[in-house]
């Protein structure tokens, strides 16, 4: 008599190799290998290439067994399918003593030998947040990694595509050796997407630096630049648009309150950058930086500004007022912002009014985010503006502070308001709207 299971596993024995790389595709390292062990062809779509384009090791500060084994097998992985990698991603998971970051350092030591050496392939390399200025980085330790990578970056200049080395904290001097490593084949770097958001230690009045200046000027392609605004100059601006105005699209830019922003920049600067790169769009990202004179020394009319994010977290001062800003320096980019994210704690003014009216004057305006103090007829007057075509938002997420910790009549007047507005909200936007107590 036949076995009722021979037809199924006659399907499995020769499904299509695509399909099978595809079921493998979505199984972990350990899935992986235990399928690879069911018969030869499975053993061969364990080392199809497509399935280790792309990898993320995690090193643990306070490692459990399951995450030791995960973290093992990833590395062994990396190394044994190394030649097929093209996006690396590493990250730090709260390290928290100098015996972390040592093991750390020698572990990517072995780990970046390996691929420099049977890799062709790497286009991506992620990094983020080793924070190399804390106490538990050993200034051996700290250098030892950093002439690693500057050795890996060196090899692998000619193939990387992006870099991501976001919450580094080097000084200006490791900052350019890295950057450096970029362009050392031919002293010209054409990687198209740098990310050095908090790159540099807190408090470097970078933009005033030739080492930085010569170094930015080596880049010739770049598409993608995120950074700080404590790098911003002149200076800067001038290399961007004699290197990288043909290719430049975005620059992402945060301004931090310890960060240094008072320098001066001409807005000639900008609107000569924005001439050269026709398809440039800029993104401002402040936290507590929220004073209109501050912001009104960085916010220049001449920049082509595509979104705003202003963030007060805990900034805390008696003499700050958002109505300035809200009246007086947004409007200016009526014309070209799309994305405005607001949060702010001030509970002394309410912006009703003149949030609303900005929104209406910002003709290309399709997200916003918001969370302050507002009342809650705010989202009547909003929605009825977007029904009428006044504005074309597509995306609207409000937080809506109060400063009683009993909302029930805020959360029923916003029911009311859904109910009212349904047809709009469920058929053309992206809508979250919400009361919050801030006592």
């Amino acid at each position: 008599m036949e076995d009722d299971s021979e037809p199924e596993q006659r399907s499995w024995a020769h499904l299509p190799d695509v399909c099978l790389r595809h079921v493998f595709h979505w199984l972990d390292d350990r899935d992986r290998s235990q399928a690879a062990l069911v018969c030869k062809k499975w053993s061969w779509a364990m080392y199809s290439g497509s399935l280790w384009r792309r990898r993320t090791i995690t090193f643990y500060g306070r490692p459990s067994r399951a995450h030791t084994l995960e973290f093992q097998s990833a590395l062994w992985y990396v190394k044994k399918f190394g030649k097929y990698l093209e996006h690396l991603e590493i990250k730090l998971s709260n390290p928290y003593n100098t015996a972390f970051t040592q093991k750390f350092q020698v572990t990517m030591r072995g780990l970046l030998s390996h691929l420099s050496k049977c890799n062709s392939r790497l286009v991506s390399l992620s990094i983020k947040y080793l924070e190399l200025d804390r106490l538990i980085w050993k200034n051996v330790v700290r250098a030892q990694f950093i002439k690693t990578l500057a050795t890996f970056l060196k090899r692998m200049s000619k193939q990387l595509d992006y870099l991501n080395l976001k919450g580094a904290r080097v000084t200006l001097e490791e900052g350019c050796e890295l950057l450096n490593s970029l362009s050392f084949l031919t002293n010209k770097g054409f990687i198209s997407e740098i990310n050095i958001e908090d790159f540099f230690s807190l408090h470097l009045p970078v933009y005033s630096s030739t080492l930085f200046h010569q170094t930015m000027s080596k880049f010739h392609s770049l598409v993608i630049l995120t950074f700080n605004y404590n790098c911003i100059s002149d200076e800067l601006l001038d290399i961007l648009q004699d290197h990288s105005a043909h290719s430049l699209s975005t620059l992402n830019i945060k301004c931090h309150i310890h960060d240094p922003h008072g320098q001066v920049v001409w807005g000639m600067s900008w609107a000569n950058l924005a001439k050269r790169a026709p398809k440039l769009k800029v993104n401002f990202f402040f936290e507590r930086v929220m004073k209109h004179d501050h912001l009104a020394r960085i916010l220049l009319v001449e920049i082509p500004v595509r979104s705003i994010s202003l963030r007060s977290c805990y900034f805390n001062d008696p003499d700050w007022t958002m109505r300035p800003t809200l009246t007086n320096l947004l409007p200016a980019y009526w014309h070209v912002l799309q994305k405005l994210t607001l949060e702010l704690n001030n509970d002394h003014e309410l912006l009703d009014d003149e949030l609303l009216q900005l929104i209406l004057s910002c003709k290309r305006l399709l997200f916003l985010k918001v969370w302050a103090f507002l009342s809650v007829t705010f989202m009547e007057k909003l929605l009825q503006n977007r029904a009428d075509r006044k504005c074309i938002l597509t995306t609207i997420k409000v937080r809506i502070y109060t400063a009683r910790q009993e909302t029930s009549e805020e959360d029923r007047l916003l029911c009311d308001i859904y109910r009212k507005f349904k047809y709009l909200i469920d058929s053309e936007l992206n809508y979250f709207v919400i009361t919050y107590p801030m006592v």
